[in-house]
């Protein structure tokens, strides 16, 4: 039996090892680009019947028209974020899947080793042992012992980021429009919690609400020395507005795993070029600013988990079956779609 042709867009190795290991066990053969997905590129999906994506591609119209033409008809991202991609357009054309949890404790345990990094320094310190110097001044650093910690988001990831803030002792208040229920969370509006925290984790999707929800306005009603961590979608954050606050000194620091503007940037080499960005080259320039490029998932455990999703996914379509993993506009902006997880979108 001849298996199903699957595009795979924007491939890196950390990728293959599992689905390669994976795909054996599936009807499918995976056809791999270094590609991204685009409107130009989508044409690489000839003969194809599906297509893997992943959040940072350019699902708009133009790829979708042009994915549809080629005969593909669903599209399986390798990622729990979708802000990428043009559901209504989609609508009618071309079913979208996701990988809705694939590692919570990865992003969590990282978002803490982010906080504790910058918190005390230790990139630093490596950075001078590495070089024999073995002189400590300018390493001090803060307990998170008995402070207070602001959790925006409390689904999967940032309950299990609550649960680990609590084992350092840290005092947890919470913000998010839909309360999970029976917990002891103690919930507060967003205003209470940026006046109350004296750190700010993010982990909420990036919706039209929560587009820049860390801004000027904001970050004036933190506290002076606050510290912000994001480790879930980088528009959450105007970075223009970060830029100025640090170096005004109203925040104290920044752990950042994404970025406003990362798609053209974030999982390539650009070591040997001068970055046209001037926002990030002046965050990146800053000693109480970390970044990293979006690794937060990066563990065994979730490449194996997103592996495995999107190829079950994929089966679904294929066989026929319910689709659990299924999103279209009317899921994400009216929440009217008619298949509960249950029937198909359309």
């Amino acid at each position: 039996m001849e298996k199903i042709k699957i595009a795979f867009f924007d491939a890196k190795p950390y990728d293959k090892i599992w689905f390669d290991k994976l795909v054996e066990n599936y009807p499918f053969r995976l056809k791999y680009y270094e590609n991204r997905l685009e409107g130009d590129t989508a044409v690489l999906a000839r003969g194809c019947s599906g297509a893997i994506a992943f959040v940072n591609d350019t699902i708009d119209a133009a790829a979708i028209d042009a994915l549809y033409n080629e005969g593909v008809r669903v599209i399986a991202m390798r990622s729990a974020g979708y802000n990428n991609i043009d559901f209504k357009h989609a609508f009618g054309k071309v079913h979208v899947l996701r990988v809705p949890a694939y590692s919570p404790n990865a992003v969590a345990e990282y978002a803490i080793a982010l906080l504790l990094m910058l918190i005390r320094k230790t990139h630093r310190a490596y950075g001078r042992t590495r070089d024999h110097n073995f002189n400590i001044n300018g390493l001090q650093g803060i307990n998170l012992y008995g402070r207070t910690i602001g959790i925006v988001g409390t689904g999967k990831i940032g309950r299990i980021f609550i649960d680990i803030c609590k084992g350092f002792g840290m005092e947890v208040v919470a913000y998010d429009p839909f309360p999970a229920k029976d917990t002891d969370i103690r919930y507060v509006t967003f205003e209470e919690l940026c006046r109350i925290s004296d750190i700010i984790s993010l982990h909420c999707p990036l919706t039209k609400e929560t587009h820049h929800i860390v801004n000027k306005k904001s970050i004036a009603d933190m506290k002076d020395g606050a510290i912000l961590v994001n480790t879930s979608r980088g528009a959450l954050i105007d970075s223009g507005d970060l830029l100025a606050a640090l170096k005004s000194k109203k925040l104290q620091g920044a752990a950042l795993d994404v970025y406003e503007e990362e798609t053209d940037l974030f999982f390539e080499d650009f070591s040997g070029t001068i970055i046209d960005d001037d926002t990030l080259t002046m965050l990146l320039s800053l000693p109480n600013v970390l970044i990293t490029s979006h690794q937060a998932f990066l563990t065994d455990e979730a490449l194996q988990n997103i592996a495995e999703t999107t190829l079950d996914n994929l089966k679904a379509f294929f066989d026929g079956a319910p689709l659990a993993n299924e999103i279209c506009y009317r899921c994400v902006k009216e929440g009217t779609c008619r298949k509960d997880h249950v029937a198909r979108c359309f």
